[in-house]
């Protein structure tokens, strides 16, 4: 038997898992590491981190496994995106990662769309947003002129993992597409927004498609791990984009519902030419030629994790979404709204706070907990909202991550979505999507859609109930209401610097 290795190098921790010929997950291993987080809205990262834990988790699912390594014919990578990893002329680290939840620019924003206007919008599909690599290259460039000059090229975070582990610098589409320096319909990357925003072409990395061979295993990372030194190493893709590859999102008619520590609805699409006019994002997709639009929650299962490690520390999450089933639709007249760091779809907005409206004496843990998660899934019903307002067909949906762990939650996404949701009988998101490109690199299948078939394999359905489905719609058309009420009262919190 023959396997292949997907890495997927996450916010909080990166997780390995080995995979066979038929698609079954053999052994698994995820490793932590820390945040730096020196100031508010400040989010960093010490790439040699990803690199130790990396090296450390793969020696251990070899380890765990006991499978010959010369049984082992590719590895690939899924990736956090939008951080920034800068390198000199050696190929050394010059500053902390900056990650994708960083807020810190929102002036390099207001400076990116004064400069380009809507060309912004016609070369990348996207409007600048803080969680971007283009802002941070701008604010290092402002407030880091010594280390901006030393820099020569910049990296994602993933493509650095790789880096280290093979030697070759590169990216992949779908991870550039996240940048907002690359010509998503042209895919190339933009000399226009390059001259005109002052950056040097020249430290864009080389392009690559995620299914590409890019090297194998350097000797010191062979050695450290267990693995062959001949290892083939494929590019990788976006955890998005992965994410959508491991649940089969590969042609129209198939959305995507991850509920991770953000939130994403995701649905493919053929047409470079498809506009929606930056409500949603546009992005390259991990196959090859094709795109997807995508939603996102800032804030998703970080609202339940937060609601837990606040209120109820020592719960477990099974404890706490005890007895969440018994209460009805609407929480007892609670709504939450989960913009804790801000928000992103539909409301590109780094000041705004989450809020719980309707408080009562009568409410009791359960009532809460519901409300958080029905919050959740109100903000992601949003996307939906916007694709179908587009002319997008949103009938079936596979539900993956932490909104797939819990048969209330995945009924609930199915009364608010209005649509038929799957659960996935193996789900493993982004690092499944990782191997798939790996075993679609290392030729065991003619397509990544092959590759699907025999890797992803649906194991229950959720259908809209219609007395649930009315009451949310009711719902929904309140919660709509509360970004624009509390607005105005988060500005003016964060205005005050008082914290």
């Amino acid at each position: 038997m023959k396997y292949v290795i997907g890495i997927d190098l996450g916010t909080s921790s990166v997780k390995t898992i080995l995979v066979n010929q038929r698609g079954e997950v053999c052994a698994e291993v995820s490793k932590n590491y820390p945040l730096i987080q020196m100031k508010s809205g400040y989010s960093e990262q010490d790439p040699e981190e990803w690199v130790g834990q990396t090296v450390s988790a793969l020696s251990e699912l070899l380890s765990l496994s006991r499978v010959n390594p010369a049984d082992i014919e590719g590895i690939s990578y899924s990736g956090q995106m939008h951080g920034l990893v800068l390198l000199d002329d050696h190929h050394q680290v010059l500053r902390p990662a900056i990650l994708w939840n960083d807020t810190r620019t929102t002036a390099q924003c207001t400076a990116i769309a004064e400069a380009l206007g809507e060309d912004l919008l016609r070369i990348t599909k996207n409007r600048p947003l803080e969680g971007f690599t283009l802002p941070k290259i701008l604010w290092v460039k402002e407030h880091e002129p010594e280390i901006f000059k030393k820099a020569r090229v910049f990296l994602l975070p993933k493509d650095y993992l790789r880096f280290r582990m093979t030697g070759v610098i590169c990216s992949d589409f779908s991870d550039a597409a996240g940048t907002l320096l690359l010509d998503v319909a042209e895919r190339k990357w933009s000399a226009e927004i390059c001259r005109q925003l002052g950056i040097p072409p020249e430290i864009c990395p080389p392009l690559v498609e995620s299914h590409e061979f890019v090297g194998t295993l350097l000797p010191e990372i062979a050695q450290l791990t267990g693995l062959r030194r001949g290892t083939n190493v494929f590019a990788g893709g976006a955890d998005n984009a992965c994410g959508a590859v491991g649940a089969g999102i590969l042609s129209p008619g198939i959305t995507l519902c991850s509920i991770g520590t953000s939130g994403v609805i995701l649905s493919h699409e053929d047409q470079k030419e498809r506009d929606f006019k930056g409500k949603v994002h546009f992005f390259n997709h991990a196959k090859a030629g094709s795109f997807y639009a995508m939603g996102v929650t800032l804030s998703a299962g970080y609202s339940l994790s937060w609601f837990k490690e606040t209120f109820f520390q020592n719960e477990t999450f099974e404890g706490l979404l005890q007895g969440v089933n018994e209460v009805p639709p609407g929480s007892g007249g609670l709504l939450f709204a989960p913009y804790l760091f801000g928000e992103r779809t539909p409301h590109a907005d780094s000041a705004i706070r989450g809020s719980f409206i309707g408080v009562d004496a009568a409410h009791r843990k359960e009532n809460f907990v519901r409300a958080v998660m029905e919050g959740i899934t109100f903000s992601l019903h949003e996307t939906i909202r916007i694709f179908r307002s587009e002319g997008k067909a949103i009938d079936r949906i596979i539900s993956i991550g932490g909104g797939a762990k819990n048969q209330c939650w995945l009924q609930m996404q199915a009364d608010i979505f209005g649509a038929e949701v799957i659960k996935l009988e193996s789900e493993q998101g982004p690092a499944l999507g990782a191997a798939m490109l790996a075993a679609f690199g290392c030729g065991w299948f003619a397509s990544l859609e092959e590759c699907a078939e025999q890797f992803i394999r649906p194991s229950s359905a959720f259908y809209p109930q219609s007395e649930a489905v009315k009451k949310y719609q009711a719902l929904f058309e309140i919660y709509q209401e509360i970004y624009a009420k509390t607005k105005g009262i988060c500005h003016a919190m964060q205005s005050l610097k008082m914290w």
